[in-house]
């Protein structure tokens, strides 16, 4: 499956929709994004059920800016809505499958539950 582009108007819905997002934050005068494209796009042909992203930062400033991004590329890995991976720079093909199995690894009931309290101790602070 090749990646989509996301952008203002798909981006939400593509992560609320989907169990396991990766979005690749690029722009096309990057030559480090360049020479990870191809990397990024085997990994989504072997990983189907993973919906593979590509955000152009030239294009959807705005996105870019929510998530803070400072550096291209950046790898930003959602799983039940929730960032559990996000890190400038290129990975090799052996680097992102073990992040991919890793992900698929997390016990999400428990982040849930983390990200719960975390909620209800800001809120008492």
């Amino acid at each position: 499956m090749a990646a989509i582009e996301l952008n203002e108007e798909n981006f939400e819905k593509t992560i609320t929709e989907n169990d396991i997002v990766i979005v690749d934050f690029w722009a096309s005068w990057c030559a480090p994004c360049r020479a990870f494209a191809p990397t990024f796009e085997a990994a989504s042909e072997q990983h189907t059920d993973i919906v593979f992203a590509k955000v152009n930062t030239e294009e959807a400033q705005s996105i870019a800016a929510t998530f803070q991004i400072r550096s291209i590329p950046t790898l930003m890995i959602f799983r039940e809505q929730v960032i559990l991976f996000a890190q400038p720079g290129m990975l090799s093909a052996a680097q992102l499958e073990e992040v991919i199995g890793k992900v698929r690894e997390i016990d999400m009931a428990q982040v849930h539950e983390d990200v719960r309290k975390q909620q209800e101790e800001a809120q008492q602070a």
